[in-house]
Formats: structure tokens, C-alpha cells, sequence
């Protein structure tokens, strides 16, 4: 279990006290949510709300920045790398 967790009300970090969630913990969820990124949004969803009610002074977009907007950074193609996986079926291949 990690010791990045979340400290509320003030949503900081339990094991390095940064904003959570923090840089290690993102690191964490991204590994263990992997295969599951719809999941993991719904799980920082769920935070996300907690925390609205709990910092009501904190512009919303911020708050969604911190809890979700990292989420796709990963998940998103880099612009001008084409995908050269040939196990990737044609439906989900891009065409040039």
C-alpha cells in the first residue's frame, strides 16, 4: 500500500505533503489503472467532487487539472509518430 495518499481537507500529500495527488502517486495510479483508464477516471472523479465540496474557494478548472487532466497525457498519440505496431488491427490503425 503506498504511503502517497490523500490528506483531506486540504488535499495534500501523506507521504511527500505536495498537492495530491502528487507526482509519485500519479505515477502509481497510471501502473496500477494501466488497462483500465476509464476506470481510473472515474476513480479520480470520485476524489475530484470530495475535494470541490471540501476547497469551494479553488476555481473548478484548476481542480479538474489536478484530479483528471493528467490522466490522458499518456494515453494521447505524440504528434508525427506513426504507429508501427503490426499487431494493430485496421479498424484502429490511422490512415495517412
Amino acid at each position: 500500500m503506498t504511503t502517497h495518499g490523500p490528506v483531506m481537507p486540504v488535499w495534500s500529500c501523506g507521504g511527500c505533503d505536495l498537492p495530491w495527488p502528487c507526482p509519485t502517486r500519479k505515477r502509481e495510479l497510471r501502473a496500477e489503472y494501466a488497462d483500465a483508464p476509464v476506470s481510473l477516471a472515474l476513480y479520480l472523479g470520485s476524489y475530484l467532487v470530495q475535494a470541490t465540496e471540501d476547497m469551494p474557494w479553488t476555481p473548478a478548472g484548476v481542480l479538474h487539472r489536478r484530479f483528471l487532466g493528467w490522466t490522458r497525457e499518456t494515453a494521447l498519440p505524440k504528434p508525427g509518430v506513426r504507429n508501427t505496431d503490426s499487431s494493430a488491427s485496421p479498424m484502429t490503425r490511422r490512415k495517412r
